[in-house]
């Protein structure tokens, strides 16, 4: 169940792990701190399996990914271990800063059943219009296939990045042509005082 696109041009499409702030990003309940952030790399790394976050206390887990800039989400892949540690069901949110596990009663912008994909080939589309404007993400790991913890090997998020620009609204007036009356111009004659 390959996409329909050639390989190169679909790791450009899911190269957004570029545009994710690291230095920000949180994962709960990791069983070593910093992995969380180890799963988001290039396309063409998705199936090394030498880094990989693991749940810790249960099989849930929750990344909390903040953007440099504005994404339009319009697919995900995760890929676990071809096992009951495999992520069952996540739950997308977006633009909630540091969420935390209490805040995940909530309705999702979108919730899906997964299936186990170890080689990171089947992708989830999102609701487009859910999810543009997106500045922050969070994914929500609820279950998995059975096992006391949850393992990842690969998130990869595709979409459209656009920078962070605030700019304010500029009105401008232009004339089809100068009114001299608008535009009166006072003679000024430069006084030159030297002081020696």
């Amino acid at each position: 169940m390959r996409g329909e696109h050639e390989p190169a041009e679909r790791g450009l499409e899911y190269g957004l792990f570029q545009k994710i702030d690291l230095e920000k990003l949180q994962c709960l309940n990791e069983s070593r701190d910093g992995d969380g952030k180890l799963v988001f790399k290039p396309w063409d790394r998705r199936n090394e399996r030498d880094q990989f976050v693991e749940s810790d206390t249960d099989e849930e887990l929750l990344f909390n990914i903040p953007f440099t800039g504005s994404v339009k989400l319009k697919g995900i892949i995760i890929s676990g271990e071809d096992d009951e540690s495999h992520p069952a069901e996540i739950r997308l949110y977006k633009n909630i800063p540091q969420m935390s596990f209490d805040a995940t009663g909530r309705e999702p912008e979108q919730a899906f059943r997964l299936n186990r994909d170890p080689v990171a080939e089947l992708e989830y589309p999102t609701k487009i219009a859910r999810f543009s404007n997106v500045n922050h993400l969070s994914i929500h790991i609820s279950k998995n296939f059975g096992a006391e913890s949850t393992r990842i090997y690969y998130i990869g998020l595709r979409g459209e990045f656009s920078e962070a620009h605030r700019h304010e609204v500029t009105i401008c007036n232009y004339e089809a042509s100068a009114n001299p009356a608008d535009h009166k111009v006072e003679s000024i004659i430069p006084q030159t005082n030297f002081i020696s």
